[in-house]
């Protein structure tokens, strides 16, 4: 097919390139680009070629470019758009307006374009230019499952001063009754599907599903509008184990335990309203709570295996009363007392003459103070003031967590926790086969039960192994910043301790004390 001839040249189609025969040379390259602007469908691609035949004029067939389709249709990569370009000149778009519209069509067709297709007016198409043609839509992945729990208090104390009163104030308990709502989950959702311009499905995502924790002895889950909802089967006090919202059995107090109570000892947690009297032991699983202002003098033991402790007054321990937590020790002040806790110990007024243990000492950091005695942490201390102007002897030790010892505990763990993920997949195994049986007898439907439940109880046991792990990891990265802190004055006397290094301080000091390149920053 000829596209032009002139006296100096044939330009012509054929096999969809495009060739040039010069019989006369003398033809310049700008005058042979005015000619490409006329036609569009001429796409030039060996410039040196066409250059080298206007001038030399050899009179043979020679591959210039190649012919371009007047309806250009391109698919993305990702098949989610469509571009078309017209190669016509402007006054063909205008003048043929429904002849052009229709081979868009047709072009869309020949392509299999389906979908999100536009309609694109002319006055918006440029001769040789790319436009929008088709666009896909994206999935919708689905939301994720959202967990919400009913918050415990923050077990934070707060001291509150008006002048006289002075009170050591915290919500420590929170009374639970059968039936109430713990939590909830909504459900994660399918998302919407995406199609491309194929109208090709495009899956989305479905949200991901998140595991609720719960206390299956003293909660259970029901489905409440569209949501799974915890819900208590006891009353008791709202409590957590390793990660896990739980109710335990709340024993309550209403005076003080002595002659009338005899000692304590409860499966749950306990809450006192008076005092433990002098010689008397409370032994609880989960925390205890001593309410009156007045505080503790000369008990025995007070000791919480698993939970927190909280004295609201404060201890006078007549040297022979022990207070120990499986979590955390809150008090007022402490008189010649032994407390040991596994996380930490918080003391709003002073500590005299008394020994503490803990992963965390803290005193108020305004008007705190250790005098005497010994306290002793895995990761910090903290006082305004310690000592007092006798230049009474006060240690101040920290005791960093051992790598190795907590290392070994996690692999253990790991271990532990490799195993039941193998022993989880076989109960899950026997429960597909259970359920894809038409009917089960009653044995069957028994068996199908008991390892339904001992597969729960499985996956209760590593949400708490999980978050054992974790919460020991978190202690070994705490190493290397272990740190005393005297805010206000440590009087001479006090003695400082972190690692191997220590100081016995002969004049009055105060700050952050740590370990910097190895030696004691005193």
């Amino acid at each position: 097919m000829t596209i032009i001839e002139n006296d100096y040249f044939t330009l012509a189609e054929q096999n969809e390139k495009v060739q040039i025969k010069v019989k006369v040379s003398g033809f310049s390259l700008k005058q042979f680009d005015v000619i490409l602007r006329a036609n569009p469908r001429v796409k030039l691609t060996n410039f040196s070629i066409l250059k080298n035949a206007l001038e030399q004029a050899k009179d043979e067939w020679l591959d210039v470019g190649t012919w371009l389709p007047n309806i250009e249709v391109d698919v993305a990569r990702d098949k989610m758009s469509a571009t078309i370009t017209v190669h016509e000149t402007l006054q063909t778009l205008i003048e043929e307006e429904t002849r052009i519209q229709q081979q868009i069509t047709t072009a869309l067709q020949q392509h299999k374009i389906t979908y999100g297709i536009k309609q694109v007016p002319m006055s918006m198409i440029v001769p040789s230019k790319a436009v929008l043609i088709a666009q896909g839509i994206e999935p919708i992945n689905g939301k994720d499952a959202k967990i919400t729990y009913l918050p415990k208090p923050e077990r934070k104390p707060v001291i509150k001063e008006d002048g006289k009163a002075d009170y050591y104030d915290m919500n420590f308990i929170m009374e639970i009754t059968e039936g109430s709502w713990l939590g909830e989950k909504e459900l994660a959702t399918e998302g919407e599907p995406g199609y491309n311009v194929f109208g090709d499905a495009i899956p989305a995502k479905k949200g991901r599903d998140l595991p609720i924790r719960y206390d299956k002895k003293s909660s259970y889950e029901v489905e409440e509008d569209g949501k799974i909802v915890i819900r208590s089967k006891i009353s008791g006090i709202l409590d957590d184990e390793k990660g896990m919202i739980k109710v335990s059995h709340h024993l309550p107090i209403a005076g003080d335990v002595g002659v009338e109570t005899g000692n304590l000892q409860f499966d749950g947690s306990i809450a006192i309203r008076g005092t433990v009297s002098s010689g008397y032991r409370v032994i609880a699983k989960g925390d205890i709570s001593i309410e009156a202002a007045e505080g503790v003098s000369g008990a025995e033991l007070i000791k919480s295996l698993e939970g927190d402790i909280y004295i609201r007054g404060g201890i006078f321990g007549l040297g022979k009363t022990q207070i120990e937590a499986g979590g955390s020790i809150f008090v007022k002040h402490v008189n010649e007392a032994n407390l040991i806790a596994g996380e930490e110990i918080n003391i709003g007024a002073y500590a005299l003459g008394s020994n503490l243990k803990a992963h965390t000492i803290t005193m108020n950091e305004h008007k705190g103070k250790i005098m005497g005695g010994e306290a002793i942490a895995k990761s910090s201390i903290i006082t305004a003031i310690s000592g007092n102007h006798l230049e009474r002897r006060t240690n101040l030790i920290i005791d960093s967590v051992n790598k190795k010892e907590v290392y070994a505990k996690i692999q253990e763990h790991a271990q532990h926790y490799k195993e039941q993920q193998q022993k989880l997949a076989e109960y899950e195994k026997i429960l597909i086969n259970f359920e894809a049986m038409p009917a089960k007898d009653a044995s069957q439907q028994q068996t199908y039960q008991e390892v339904q439940s001992a597969h729960e109880e499985m996956l209760d046991e590593m949400m708490r192994q999980d978050f054992e792990i974790k919460e020991m990891m978190d202690k070994v990265r705490q190493t290397g910043k272990e740190e005393i802190t005297v805010t206000k004055i440590a009087h001479p006397g006090t003695y400082i301790q972190i690692g191997k290094k220590s100081s016995l301080f002969t004049k009055e000091k105060k700050g952050r004390f740590k370990l910097e390149f190895g030696e004691l920053n005193v």
